[in-house]
This record gives structure tokens, sequence and C-alpha cells, in this order.
């Protein structure tokens, strides 16, 4: 079930590792999207308007969940790139841990905190009930997530990139159906959606824990391999806490944005809304590229091979350019009949010409979307993951300046510059980074061969 990526053509290696990781963040993606598609074509305008009003809060929450997960499973790839089994187990272990109480701590904060946070971000009073009740339910949800997130980061660790893909094309499924019994058949609107997810990822959580423990044998633990062990959960939230502090930092400029645009209408809302979650399902392969690259970072510097890091590097360059240049011809083409998927084209002309204005923009800027992605990615696999962070300081930083001084003079166009802005952002950051990272490792790692050579001369 393990995967070693220390050895073989990095591209062909990269390619067939990103392509389960691509199918399964797509059919994620059709937890939201099945519900706001479902929402917007059964329940209205306004109920697509609250799903969409609570986007950059639950980025805000979640995000910071999947990418404290992903960084708890740095050191795993790590490790067993370094074939360290004993001290992988005790990782994991850990992470498990520490998994529990975050996810019981930030349950019960979000929970309480729904209703003042969507009035602080001046949610339209059209749209705020659903829209607390949407992410109030969602928010109820953070330990599934936490389960499926960690289980998958797990196996993605151990070069399994396949398994956690079989899981969700079963509970997409099953969310879809969900949302159609709940939303159509019991007419419990937004409420139906918000429960559809759950049920969906509860179930996608614990089909995944018990396949891991049946089929990794590698992860059969000692009594004393799942001990709490201080060190190792410093080590775990070295990694863990600035890789989901930067999804935070990303999504406070995404919420600063979402308090500016819910001031345009909730007509603006929708459309941005439509817009989003068809960037947002164009992007997973982008996505699925920097996860990919993270692993294989990881492994490869378990190993000692900074050589195989910069050209898969490379080799991801390839994919990210050629990606996005068909996504952009692919939007360019049929961008009408994506909305039409969310909305009625033919009476909701004004929303559906804004949603075509802002994914034509967004789509222009794919490709330093994606550089920025594979830097990031694979300077958190490196174990840098502060320094990545940092580069979510810079699209918060963008994504603000947007919200605050172009949308009230701009409008709607100026949102529809603040994600183009905030990667451009990001990647004049990133990339010196990157080639910091790399140069540091590659010192220090001639340094210790030396210093064994000089030792083995002494002796």
């Amino acid at each position: 079930m393990t995967k070693d990526l220390t050895s073989g053509n990095p591209f062909k290696i990269i390619l067939l590792f990103t392509l389960p990781l691509m199918l399964g963040n797509l059919f994620q993606q059709f937890y939201s999207l099945a519900d706001t598609i479902i929402v917007g074509r059964f329940v209205g305008v306004n109920a697509l308007a609250a799903v969409g009003a609570t986007g950059s809060v639950n980025y805000l929450i979640l995000g910071f969940v999947i990418g404290m997960c992903n960084g708890f499973a740095i050191p795993i790839a790590q490790l067993f790139g370094a074939h360290d089994d004993s001290d992988l187990r005790r990782h994991v272990a850990n992470a498990t841990w520490l998994c529990i109480a975050w996810g019981v701590g930030l349950t019960v904060v979000t929970v309480a905190l729904t209703r003042p946070i969507m009035e602080l971000m001046q949610t339209p009073a059209d749209i705020i009930d659903g829209a607390s009740t949407y992410i109030g339910w969602i928010f109820a949800g953070i330990p599934f997530v936490f389960l499926y997130n960690m289980v998958s980061a797990i196996m993605r660790a151990l070069g399994d990139s396949k398994t956690p893909l079989y899981f969700l094309v079963l509970t997409s499924a099953v969310n879809i159906v969900l949302d159609l019994v709940l939303i159509i058949n019991f007419n419990m609107g937004v409420l139906g959606a918000a429960v559809a997810t759950d049920v969906s990822q509860a179930i996608s959580g614990v089909i995944s824990l018990i396949y891991l423990i049946k089929k990794f044998k590698i992860l059969h633990m000692t009594r004393d391999e799942w001990k709490y062990s201080r060190s190792t959960c410093r080590r775990l939230s070295a990694m863990g806490l600035p890789m989901g502090l930067q999804c935070t930092i990303t999504a406070v400029g995404s919420v600063i944005m979402q308090w500016a645009v819910n001031g345009l209408g909730s007509s603006v809302v929708a459309a941005i809304t439509a817009a989003g979650k068809t960037q947002n399902l164009l992007a997973c392969a982008l996505e699925s590229i920097g996860t990919a690259m993270a692993t294989y970072a990881g492994q490869n510097l378990g190993a000692a091979r900074l050589d195989r890091v910069r050209s898969g590097v490379k080799s991801s360059y390839i994919m990210v350019i050629a990606y996005s240049v068909l996504a952009f011809i692919a939007l360019h083409f049929g961008d009408v009949v994506i909305i039409g998927l969310f909305l009625d084209t033919k009476t909701e002309v004004e929303i559906v010409a804004m949603a075509r204005d802002y994914m034509f923009w967004n789509s222009l800027f794919f490709i330093p979307l994606g550089a920025l992605i594979v830097w990031r990615y694979t300077i958190q696999g490196l174990g840098y993951s502060t320094l990545a962070m940092m580069a979510g300081v810079a699209e918060m930083v963008a994504r603000t300046v947007i919200g605050l001084v172009l949308i009230p003079v701009l409008g709607f166009f100026g949102a529809e510059l603040a994600n183009p802005a905030a990667w451009v952002a990001a990647c004049l950051f990133l990339y010196p980074a990157y080639l910091w990272t790399v140069k540091h490792l590659e010192n220090r790692l001639l340094a210790g061969h030396l210093a064994m050579q000089h030792s083995a001369v002494g002796d």
C-alpha cells in the first residue's frame, strides 16, 4: 500500500501521484458544490447567496484544519523516506491525540460564535439567517473533517494517493443523494445541505480509518508507541500549526473581501459564489500537483536527494502551465454552461454576466496560482512551514488592500482583481524563498557529509 517516491523519473512519478489526488480533490469539492448547485436551483438565489456568504469563514476554519493535518503528515513522510518505522508510528499516534484535542476545542468555539461572526461580516439581512444555519452545522462537523483529512494525509505520506479517492467517490455520491432528499423531498433548505455534508464527511472519515487500521501493517503499533510524547507533539505542531495558520492568514484577507463584497448586495454575492465554486473546482488540479510535491519533497529530503526535489519542481512547472492554458480555454467556451449549473441563465442575466467576468479575470492568472502552489507545498515538504506561511501574509495584505481601498472605488471590478493580486504578491515572496530553502538544505547536507568524512579520516 505504500509507495517510495525517491527513485524513478520525477515527471512520471509526480504525474501518477497527482492524478488520484486531483480526482479526490474534485470529489471533495462536490461536497460544497452539490450544496451550491442544488440550493441555487431548487431553493433560490437568496439561499445560494446565503451559502456563498459563508465561503470565506468556512475556509478560515476548515482551511486551518486541513492545513494542520497536512502539516502533521510532513514529518511522517520524511520518516518514511528515512525508513525509521518506529518513530513514524510514534508520530502517527501523537498526531491522533493532537487532532482529537483540536477537534473538540474548535467545534465548541466556532458553533458558539457562528451568529456573531456572520453579523460582524455585515451579511445582508435577507440571507443572514440561512447563512448562520448553514455554517453553524458545517462547524458541528469539524471532528469528521479532522478524521478524514488526517487519515488521508497519512496515506499520502506513505505514498498512497489512490485509496482516499475511492472513499471520496462513494461519499460524494452519498452527499448528492442526501442533498436531493433533504432539500427537495424534506424541504430542509440550507439546513439540509449542511446536514448532508456532515453525514458524508462522517462516512468518509470512518471508512478511511477502518481501512488504514486493517491494511497498513507499517502502522501496527505497540503500547509504548501510542504514548503521548511532548517532543513528538512539539515537532508535529511546528509543522502543522504554521500550515494551518497559513490557510487562516490567507483566509483573513478573504474574510475582509467577503465583508466588502457583502456590502455590494446579495446579487453580487450570488455571482461570486457561482464563479468562485467553478474556480475552486478548476484549481483542484493545481492544488493536487502541490500536494503531490509536498509528499515528494518530504520523502526525498528524508533520502537526502535534493537534486530530485529540484527536478520535481521543474516537472511540476510543465504540468501547471499545460493545465492552466487548457483550463482558460475551457472556461472561455464553457462558462455559461458551467454557471447554468447554479443559476437559471435565462432569468438571472445580470448575475450570470458578473460571474462570467469574475471567472475570466481569475482564470487569466492560473499560471501564477499554480506556481505559488508548487513553491509553497515544496517548501512545506522540506520542513519550512513557517516560511511558507509568510506567503499567506502577502496574500492577506493584497486582499485586504483590495477590499478596503479598491472595492469602495471600483465596486465589482475591484473584487475581480482580488485573487490575481493576492497570487502575484505571494509569488514575489515564494520564489526567492524556494531558492533559499533548497540552497540552505544542500549546504546543510554537504556540511554533514564533510563532517562524516572528516570523522572517518580521524578514525
